[in-house]
Protein backbone atom coordinates (compact mmCIF):
# COMPACT_ATOMS: atom_id res chain seq x y z
CA UNK A 1 0.00 0.00 0.00
CA UNK A 2 1.43 3.84 -0.74
CA UNK A 3 0.72 6.16 1.84
CA UNK A 4 0.37 9.91 0.81
CA UNK A 5 1.42 13.36 2.75
CA UNK A 6 -2.54 14.06 2.41
CA UNK A 7 -3.41 10.35 3.54
CA UNK A 8 -1.71 10.46 6.90
CA UNK A 9 -0.60 12.51 9.60
CA UNK A 10 2.81 13.59 9.33
CA UNK A 11 4.26 11.11 11.95
CA UNK A 12 2.65 8.02 10.24
CA UNK A 13 4.65 9.16 7.26
CA UNK A 14 7.96 8.24 8.33
CA UNK A 15 9.51 5.21 6.83
CA UNK A 16 6.65 4.12 4.67
CA UNK A 17 6.76 3.41 0.65
CA UNK A 18 5.47 6.39 -1.10
CA UNK A 19 5.74 5.85 -4.73
CA UNK A 20 2.49 4.98 -6.93
CA UNK A 21 3.24 4.35 -10.59
CA UNK A 22 -0.42 5.24 -11.09
CA UNK A 23 0.12 7.86 -9.41
CA UNK A 24 3.37 9.17 -11.69
CA UNK A 25 1.73 7.80 -14.97
CA UNK A 26 -1.61 9.31 -14.47
CA UNK A 27 0.20 12.77 -14.06
CA UNK A 28 2.42 11.96 -17.26
CA UNK A 29 -0.77 10.63 -19.36
CA UNK A 30 -2.90 14.00 -18.41
CA UNK A 31 -0.86 16.81 -18.42
CA UNK A 32 -0.46 17.87 -22.16
CA UNK A 33 1.79 20.78 -22.44
CA UNK A 34 0.46 23.95 -24.09
CA UNK A 35 2.92 26.88 -24.78
CA UNK A 36 0.77 29.58 -22.46
CA UNK A 37 1.38 26.54 -19.74
CA UNK A 38 5.23 26.18 -19.88
CA UNK A 39 5.94 29.80 -19.92
CA UNK A 40 3.59 30.07 -16.90
CA UNK A 41 5.65 27.46 -15.11
CA UNK A 42 9.32 28.64 -15.75
CA UNK A 43 8.54 31.66 -14.51
CA UNK A 44 6.97 30.05 -11.62
CA UNK A 45 10.40 28.44 -10.99
CA UNK A 46 12.35 31.43 -11.95
CA UNK A 47 10.83 33.02 -8.81
CA UNK A 48 12.52 30.05 -6.96
CA UNK A 49 9.06 28.26 -6.45
CA UNK A 50 9.50 24.52 -6.31
CA UNK A 51 7.04 23.25 -9.41
CA UNK A 52 4.37 20.58 -8.15
CA UNK A 53 4.08 17.20 -9.84
CA UNK A 54 1.74 18.12 -12.33
CA UNK A 55 3.68 21.29 -13.76
CA UNK A 56 6.37 18.93 -14.09
CA UNK A 57 4.69 16.04 -16.22
CA UNK A 58 3.95 19.53 -18.14
CA UNK A 59 7.80 20.59 -18.83
CA UNK A 60 8.22 16.47 -19.66
CA UNK A 61 5.61 16.52 -21.74
CA UNK A 62 6.42 19.62 -23.35
CA UNK A 63 8.36 18.10 -27.06
CA UNK A 64 7.95 20.82 -28.83
CA UNK A 65 11.26 22.59 -30.10
CA UNK A 66 10.91 25.79 -29.24
CA UNK A 67 9.80 24.79 -26.15
CA UNK A 68 12.09 22.61 -24.65
CA UNK A 69 14.55 25.52 -25.97
CA UNK A 70 12.85 27.78 -23.63
CA UNK A 71 13.12 24.84 -20.95
CA UNK A 72 16.72 25.02 -20.91
CA UNK A 73 17.37 28.64 -20.87
CA UNK A 74 14.92 28.94 -17.90
CA UNK A 75 17.46 26.40 -16.37
CA UNK A 76 20.29 28.38 -17.24
CA UNK A 77 18.82 31.58 -15.69
CA UNK A 78 17.37 30.00 -12.24
CA UNK A 79 20.96 28.28 -11.82
CA UNK A 80 22.26 31.69 -12.35
CA UNK A 81 19.84 33.22 -9.95
CA UNK A 82 20.65 30.55 -7.74
CA UNK A 83 23.81 29.15 -7.31
CA UNK A 84 26.09 32.09 -9.21
CA UNK A 85 28.71 31.09 -11.38
CA UNK A 86 30.10 28.54 -8.67
CA UNK A 87 30.75 24.75 -9.83
CA UNK A 88 31.44 22.71 -6.75
CA UNK A 89 34.43 19.90 -7.25
CA UNK A 90 34.60 16.68 -5.86
CA UNK A 91 36.33 13.52 -6.06
CA UNK A 92 34.91 9.88 -5.63
CA UNK A 93 37.07 7.24 -3.75
CA UNK A 94 36.18 3.54 -3.76
CA UNK A 95 37.28 1.70 -0.52
CA UNK A 96 35.54 -1.66 -1.18
CA UNK A 97 34.16 -3.52 -4.03
CA UNK A 98 33.14 -6.63 -2.12
CA UNK A 99 29.20 -7.02 -2.73
CA UNK A 100 26.41 -9.57 -2.13
CA UNK A 101 23.94 -7.94 -4.39
CA UNK A 102 23.18 -9.48 -7.73
CA UNK A 103 22.12 -6.41 -10.09
CA UNK A 104 22.39 -6.32 -13.76
CA UNK A 105 24.15 -2.91 -14.66
CA UNK A 106 26.97 -3.11 -11.93
CA UNK A 107 30.41 -4.90 -12.65
CA UNK A 108 30.59 -5.31 -9.07
CA UNK A 109 27.63 -7.64 -9.05
CA UNK A 110 28.22 -10.86 -6.81
CA UNK A 111 28.06 -13.42 -9.61
CA UNK A 112 30.60 -11.54 -12.14
CA UNK A 113 33.88 -13.75 -11.58
CA UNK A 114 36.31 -11.41 -13.62
CA UNK A 115 36.10 -8.60 -11.08
CA UNK A 116 39.06 -8.38 -8.88
CA UNK A 117 37.90 -8.30 -5.15
CA UNK A 118 39.49 -5.34 -3.31
CA UNK A 119 38.93 -3.45 0.06
CA UNK A 120 41.64 -1.07 1.42
CA UNK A 121 43.76 -1.46 4.42
CA UNK A 122 44.27 1.73 6.69
CA UNK A 123 47.49 2.11 5.03
CA UNK A 124 45.85 1.76 1.43
CA UNK A 125 43.60 4.05 2.25
CA UNK A 126 45.91 7.24 3.85
CA UNK A 127 47.77 6.57 0.24
CA UNK A 128 44.97 7.15 -1.43
CA UNK A 129 43.87 10.01 0.27
CA UNK A 130 47.72 11.59 0.56
CA UNK A 131 47.14 11.47 -3.33
CA UNK A 132 43.80 13.15 -3.38
CA UNK A 133 45.60 15.81 -1.25
CA UNK A 134 48.25 16.64 -3.37
CA UNK A 135 46.63 17.23 -6.54
CA UNK A 136 44.19 19.92 -4.40
CA UNK A 137 41.10 17.97 -3.28
CA UNK A 138 39.08 19.06 -0.12
CA UNK A 139 35.83 16.69 -0.88
CA UNK A 140 35.14 13.31 -1.16
CA UNK A 141 32.73 10.55 -1.56
CA UNK A 142 33.92 7.06 -0.36
CA UNK A 143 32.17 4.50 -2.01
CA UNK A 144 31.31 0.71 -0.48
CA UNK A 145 29.94 -2.18 -1.94
CA UNK A 146 26.92 -3.58 0.37
CA UNK A 147 28.59 -6.57 2.52
CA UNK A 148 28.45 -7.37 5.61
CA UNK A 149 32.44 -6.55 5.91
CA UNK A 150 31.70 -2.56 5.05
CA UNK A 151 29.03 -2.28 8.09
CA UNK A 152 28.20 1.28 9.88
CA UNK A 153 31.67 1.09 12.41
CA UNK A 154 33.65 -0.01 9.03
CA UNK A 155 32.20 3.06 7.47
CA UNK A 156 32.60 5.26 10.38
CA UNK A 157 36.33 4.27 10.72
CA UNK A 158 37.15 4.91 7.66
CA UNK A 159 35.60 8.26 7.39
CA UNK A 160 37.74 9.06 10.70
CA UNK A 161 40.47 7.95 8.87
CA UNK A 162 40.21 10.31 5.97
CA UNK A 163 39.59 13.46 8.07
CA UNK A 164 42.90 12.58 9.80
CA UNK A 165 45.12 12.93 6.76
CA UNK A 166 47.47 15.58 6.02
CA UNK A 167 49.40 16.23 3.20
CA UNK A 168 51.43 19.67 3.09
CA UNK A 169 48.98 22.43 2.88
CA UNK A 170 46.33 19.56 2.36
CA UNK A 171 43.25 18.56 3.92
CA UNK A 172 39.91 16.98 3.30
CA UNK A 173 37.29 19.12 4.58
CA UNK A 174 33.77 16.64 3.75
CA UNK A 175 33.46 13.50 3.63
CA UNK A 176 30.64 12.21 1.61
CA UNK A 177 29.04 8.69 1.76
CA UNK A 178 28.06 6.57 -0.58
CA UNK A 179 26.84 2.82 0.95
CA UNK A 180 24.16 0.13 1.42
CA UNK A 181 21.13 1.03 3.26
CA UNK A 182 21.11 0.48 6.89
CA UNK A 183 19.00 0.67 10.24
CA UNK A 184 18.50 3.80 12.58
CA UNK A 185 21.21 2.69 15.11
CA UNK A 186 23.57 2.09 11.96
CA UNK A 187 22.97 5.68 10.91
CA UNK A 188 23.39 7.21 14.49
CA UNK A 189 27.01 5.41 14.32
CA UNK A 190 27.91 7.18 10.66
CA UNK A 191 26.58 10.59 12.18
CA UNK A 192 28.85 10.30 14.97
CA UNK A 193 31.48 10.09 11.99
CA UNK A 194 30.99 13.77 11.18
CA UNK A 195 30.08 12.54 7.96
CA UNK A 196 28.73 15.21 4.81
CA UNK A 197 26.28 14.09 2.87
CA UNK A 198 24.79 9.95 3.13
CA UNK A 199 24.05 9.13 -0.67
CA UNK A 200 21.52 6.25 -1.79
CA UNK A 201 20.36 5.92 -5.29
CA UNK A 202 17.46 3.74 -6.24
CA UNK A 203 18.64 3.08 -9.19
CA UNK A 204 15.11 2.81 -10.23
CA UNK A 205 11.60 3.86 -8.89
CA UNK A 206 9.71 1.71 -11.20
CA UNK A 207 9.17 -1.26 -8.81
CA UNK A 208 8.78 -3.97 -12.00
CA UNK A 209 12.24 -3.26 -13.35
CA UNK A 210 13.44 -3.14 -9.64
CA UNK A 211 12.49 -6.50 -9.07
CA UNK A 212 14.31 -7.45 -13.09
CA UNK A 213 17.39 -5.48 -12.30
CA UNK A 214 17.96 -6.83 -8.73
CA UNK A 215 18.29 -10.67 -9.09
CA UNK A 216 19.79 -10.96 -5.79
CA UNK A 217 20.74 -9.73 -2.54
CA UNK A 218 19.56 -7.18 0.37
CA UNK A 219 19.07 -5.01 -2.91
CA UNK A 220 15.89 -6.90 -3.85
CA UNK A 221 14.09 -5.39 -1.29
CA UNK A 222 12.71 -1.58 -2.83
CA UNK A 223 11.03 -0.39 0.65
CA UNK A 224 14.16 -1.04 2.62
CA UNK A 225 15.75 0.77 0.09
CA UNK A 226 13.53 3.32 -0.64
CA UNK A 227 12.86 4.38 3.10
CA UNK A 228 16.40 4.14 3.96
CA UNK A 229 17.18 7.64 3.82
CA UNK A 230 14.12 8.38 6.11
CA UNK A 231 15.67 5.93 8.47
CA UNK A 232 19.09 8.15 8.22
CA UNK A 233 16.66 11.48 8.87
CA UNK A 234 15.54 9.62 12.08
CA UNK A 235 18.97 9.20 12.82
CA UNK A 236 19.40 12.90 13.05
CA UNK A 237 21.37 13.13 9.38
CA UNK A 238 19.49 16.06 7.66
CA UNK A 239 21.65 16.20 4.76
CA UNK A 240 20.95 13.28 2.30
CA UNK A 241 21.31 12.87 -1.22
CA UNK A 242 18.78 10.85 -4.11
CA UNK A 243 19.63 9.30 -7.46
CA UNK A 244 18.42 7.32 -10.48
CA UNK A 245 19.82 5.52 -12.34
CA UNK A 246 19.27 6.76 -16.08
CA UNK A 247 18.58 4.05 -18.42
CA UNK A 248 16.67 1.38 -16.55
CA UNK A 249 13.66 2.43 -17.20
CA UNK A 250 11.49 5.39 -19.36
CA UNK A 251 13.38 8.43 -18.34
CA UNK A 252 10.05 10.68 -17.99
CA UNK A 253 8.91 8.48 -14.90
CA UNK A 254 12.61 8.54 -12.88
CA UNK A 255 12.37 12.20 -13.14
CA UNK A 256 8.82 11.81 -11.92
CA UNK A 257 9.68 9.70 -9.10
CA UNK A 258 12.51 11.87 -8.12
CA UNK A 259 10.82 15.08 -7.60
CA UNK A 260 7.78 12.88 -5.44
CA UNK A 261 10.97 11.47 -3.64
CA UNK A 262 11.18 15.39 -2.84
CA UNK A 263 8.04 15.96 -2.07
CA UNK A 264 8.28 13.07 0.08
CA UNK A 265 10.95 14.54 2.43
CA UNK A 266 9.64 17.82 2.53
CA UNK A 267 6.11 17.10 3.64
CA UNK A 268 7.89 14.68 6.37
CA UNK A 269 11.00 16.53 7.34
CA UNK A 270 10.70 20.07 6.31
CA UNK A 271 13.70 19.80 3.90
CA UNK A 272 14.54 18.35 0.38
CA UNK A 273 17.68 15.69 -0.52
CA UNK A 274 20.25 18.21 -0.79
CA UNK A 275 21.81 16.74 -3.82
CA UNK A 276 19.96 14.68 -6.68
CA UNK A 277 22.06 12.56 -9.15
CA UNK A 278 21.53 10.83 -12.42
CA UNK A 279 24.20 8.86 -14.06
CA UNK A 280 23.45 7.43 -17.34
CA UNK A 281 24.35 3.64 -17.79
CA UNK A 282 27.75 3.35 -18.88
CA UNK A 283 29.76 -0.05 -19.86
CA UNK A 284 30.25 -1.94 -17.04
CA UNK A 285 32.05 -5.63 -16.80
CA UNK A 286 29.92 -8.49 -17.32
CA UNK A 287 26.89 -5.60 -18.02
CA UNK A 288 23.48 -7.41 -18.88
CA UNK A 289 20.39 -4.85 -19.20
CA UNK A 290 17.57 -4.51 -21.46
CA UNK A 291 18.75 -1.51 -23.50
CA UNK A 292 15.40 0.01 -24.80
CA UNK A 293 15.48 2.85 -22.21
CA UNK A 294 18.81 4.27 -22.65
CA UNK A 295 18.59 7.82 -22.41
CA UNK A 296 20.05 10.29 -25.58
CA UNK A 297 22.29 12.95 -25.43
CA UNK A 298 18.92 15.18 -26.25
CA UNK A 299 17.07 13.43 -23.69
CA UNK A 300 19.51 13.76 -21.15
CA UNK A 301 20.21 17.57 -21.83
CA UNK A 302 16.32 18.33 -21.43
CA UNK A 303 15.66 15.70 -18.08
CA UNK A 304 18.63 17.93 -16.55
CA UNK A 305 16.73 21.23 -17.08
CA UNK A 306 13.59 20.12 -16.22
CA UNK A 307 15.17 18.42 -12.54
CA UNK A 308 16.57 22.15 -12.21
CA UNK A 309 13.56 24.07 -12.88
CA UNK A 310 11.64 21.69 -10.62
CA UNK A 311 13.86 21.94 -7.43
CA UNK A 312 15.77 25.48 -7.66
CA UNK A 313 17.70 24.81 -4.20
CA UNK A 314 18.48 20.81 -4.69
CA UNK A 315 21.91 20.76 -5.77
CA UNK A 316 22.21 18.54 -9.24
CA UNK A 317 25.43 16.40 -9.54
CA UNK A 318 27.01 15.29 -13.19
CA UNK A 319 29.60 12.77 -12.91
CA UNK A 320 32.53 11.57 -14.81
CA UNK A 321 30.46 8.77 -16.15
CA UNK A 322 29.58 11.13 -18.75
CA UNK A 323 32.32 12.55 -21.84
CA UNK A 324 34.07 15.81 -21.00
CA UNK A 325 31.87 17.54 -24.26
CA UNK A 326 28.58 16.33 -22.68
CA UNK A 327 29.72 18.12 -19.37
CA UNK A 328 30.59 21.10 -20.82
CA UNK A 329 27.39 21.27 -22.68
CA UNK A 330 24.95 20.28 -20.10
CA UNK A 331 26.48 22.56 -17.07
CA UNK A 332 24.77 25.37 -17.96
CA UNK A 333 21.48 23.98 -17.66
CA UNK A 334 20.98 23.61 -14.15
CA UNK A 335 24.46 21.76 -12.70
CA UNK A 336 26.18 22.87 -9.55
CA UNK A 337 28.22 19.87 -9.03
CA UNK A 338 31.03 17.90 -10.60
CA UNK A 339 33.64 15.41 -10.21
CA UNK A 340 37.05 16.14 -11.19
CA UNK A 341 40.29 13.97 -11.62
CA UNK A 342 38.04 11.02 -11.07
CA UNK A 343 39.74 7.11 -11.18
CA UNK A 344 37.51 4.79 -10.10
CA UNK A 345 40.38 1.75 -9.74
CA UNK A 346 40.22 0.47 -6.87
CA UNK A 347 43.93 1.88 -5.32
CA UNK A 348 43.93 4.07 -8.51
CA UNK A 349 44.74 7.39 -7.39
CA UNK A 350 48.19 6.13 -5.61
CA UNK A 351 49.07 5.28 -9.40
CA UNK A 352 51.13 7.43 -11.20
CA UNK A 353 50.35 8.83 -14.40
CA UNK A 354 46.66 9.69 -16.16
CA UNK A 355 43.99 7.14 -15.77
CA UNK A 356 43.30 6.48 -19.39
CA UNK A 357 43.17 2.75 -20.36
CA UNK A 358 40.96 1.43 -17.73
CA UNK A 359 41.30 -1.90 -16.74
CA UNK A 360 37.39 -2.68 -16.42
CA UNK A 361 37.27 -5.34 -14.18
CA UNK A 362 38.97 -3.52 -11.38
CA UNK A 363 35.93 -1.06 -11.99
CA UNK A 364 32.43 -0.53 -11.12
CA UNK A 365 31.61 0.89 -15.00
CA UNK A 366 33.63 2.64 -17.57
CA UNK A 367 34.25 6.83 -17.21
CA UNK A 368 34.20 9.22 -19.88
CA UNK A 369 36.14 12.04 -18.50
CA UNK A 370 39.20 11.00 -17.46
CA UNK A 371 40.86 14.67 -17.27
CA UNK A 372 42.76 15.85 -14.23
CA UNK A 373 41.53 18.08 -11.54
CA UNK A 374 44.07 20.56 -12.94
CA UNK A 375 42.39 20.25 -16.48
CA UNK A 376 38.81 20.63 -15.07
CA UNK A 377 39.48 23.75 -13.37
CA UNK A 378 41.56 25.28 -16.27
CA UNK A 379 38.57 24.90 -18.33
CA UNK A 380 36.11 26.39 -15.96
CA UNK A 381 37.94 29.49 -15.33
CA UNK A 382 37.90 29.53 -19.15
CA UNK A 383 34.11 29.60 -19.12
CA UNK A 384 34.34 32.34 -16.33
CA UNK A 385 32.71 29.33 -13.81
CA UNK A 386 34.34 29.37 -10.36
CA UNK A 387 35.78 26.44 -8.90
CA UNK A 388 34.61 25.96 -5.64
CA UNK A 389 35.69 23.24 -2.98
CA UNK A 390 34.01 25.29 -0.21
CA UNK A 391 32.54 23.57 2.89
CA UNK A 392 31.29 26.53 5.06
CA UNK A 393 28.07 25.09 5.44
CA UNK A 394 28.76 22.11 6.64
CA UNK A 395 31.39 24.09 9.56
CA UNK A 396 28.62 26.71 10.44
CA UNK A 397 25.57 24.10 11.16
CA UNK A 398 23.96 25.41 7.50
CA UNK A 399 22.79 21.85 6.74
CA UNK A 400 19.40 20.27 6.46
CA UNK A 401 16.50 22.65 7.58
CA UNK A 402 18.84 25.13 8.77
CA UNK A 403 20.22 25.00 4.67
CA UNK A 404 16.76 25.89 3.37
CA UNK A 405 16.45 28.82 5.88
CA UNK A 406 19.37 30.35 4.20
CA UNK A 407 19.09 29.05 0.80
CA UNK A 408 15.95 30.58 0.01
CA UNK A 409 16.40 34.16 0.27
CA UNK A 410 19.33 34.09 -1.82
CA UNK A 411 22.28 33.20 0.47
CA UNK A 412 23.82 30.54 -1.31
CA UNK A 413 24.80 33.01 -3.99
CA UNK A 414 25.90 35.62 -1.31
CA UNK A 415 27.98 34.16 0.39
CA UNK A 416 28.87 30.61 -1.15
CA UNK A 417 30.12 32.59 -4.46
CA UNK A 418 32.68 34.72 -2.34
CA UNK A 419 33.53 31.40 -0.42
CA UNK A 420 34.24 30.10 -3.42
CA UNK A 421 36.58 32.66 -4.94
CA UNK A 422 38.23 31.78 -1.36
CA UNK A 423 38.78 28.30 -2.20
CA UNK A 424 39.65 29.13 -5.56
CA UNK A 425 42.31 31.56 -3.96
CA UNK A 426 43.95 28.40 -2.17
CA UNK A 427 43.92 26.15 -5.24
CA UNK A 428 45.77 28.90 -6.84
CA UNK A 429 48.01 29.54 -4.35
CA UNK A 430 49.42 25.98 -3.69
CA UNK A 431 48.45 23.51 -6.67
CA UNK A 432 47.90 25.39 -9.97
CA UNK A 433 50.40 25.40 -12.26
CA UNK A 434 51.34 29.35 -13.66
CA UNK A 435 49.25 29.37 -16.31
CA UNK A 436 46.15 28.25 -14.58
CA UNK A 437 47.21 30.40 -11.58
CA UNK A 438 47.35 33.44 -14.24
CA UNK A 439 43.78 32.98 -15.46
CA UNK A 440 42.70 32.57 -11.94
CA UNK A 441 43.52 35.42 -10.57
CA UNK A 442 42.06 37.57 -13.66
CA UNK A 443 38.52 35.79 -13.30
CA UNK A 444 38.87 36.60 -9.54
CA UNK A 445 39.66 39.89 -9.91
CA UNK A 446 36.60 40.19 -12.93
CA UNK A 447 34.11 38.54 -10.02
CA UNK A 448 35.34 41.61 -7.40
CA UNK A 449 34.70 43.98 -9.94
CA UNK A 450 30.56 42.65 -9.99
CA UNK A 451 30.42 42.76 -6.29
CA UNK A 452 28.25 46.51 -5.75
CA UNK A 453 28.47 46.08 -2.12
CA UNK A 454 31.85 47.62 -1.16
CA UNK A 455 31.76 47.25 2.44
CA UNK A 456 31.68 43.24 1.72
CA UNK A 457 33.78 43.79 -1.22
CA UNK A 458 36.85 45.21 1.22
CA UNK A 459 35.94 42.05 3.60
CA UNK A 460 36.34 39.42 0.89
CA UNK A 461 39.85 41.34 -0.68
CA UNK A 462 41.03 41.22 3.11
CA UNK A 463 40.11 37.41 3.33
CA UNK A 464 41.94 36.71 -0.49
CA UNK A 465 45.29 38.80 0.80
CA UNK A 466 45.20 36.33 3.89
CA UNK A 467 45.18 33.18 1.71
CA UNK A 468 47.63 34.56 -0.01
CA UNK A 469 49.65 35.37 2.98
CA UNK A 470 49.35 31.92 4.00
CA UNK A 471 46.44 31.19 6.28
CA UNK A 472 44.08 28.32 4.98
CA UNK A 473 40.27 27.42 5.55
CA UNK A 474 38.67 31.07 5.94
CA UNK A 475 35.12 31.41 4.72
CA UNK A 476 32.07 33.74 5.34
Amino acid sequence: MIFRPEQLKIKDQRMKPFIDPEEIWGYLNNSPATKAQVREIIAKSLDKNRLTLAETAILINATDPELIEEIKQGARRLKEKVYGQRIVLFAPLYIGNLCTNNCAYCGFKASNQKVKRVTLNREELIQQVTALEDVGQKRLILVFGEHPKYDASFIAESVRTVYGVKSGPGEIRRVNINAAPMDIDGFRTIKDAKIGTYQIFQETYHPETYSKVHMGGRKQDYDWRLTALDRAQEAGIDDVGIGALFGLYDWRFEVMALVRHTNHFEAVYHVGPHTISFPRIQYASELNIDKGHLVTDEEFTRLVAILRLAVPYTGLILTARESAAIRDEIMQFGVSQIDGGTNIEMGGYAKKGKHEDQDIDFEQFQINDNRSLNEIINELIDQKYIPSFCTACYRLGRTGEHFMEFSVPGFIKRFCQPNALLTMAEYLEDYAPAETRQKGYLLLQEKLDEIEDEVFKTKLIAKINQVKEGHRDLYF
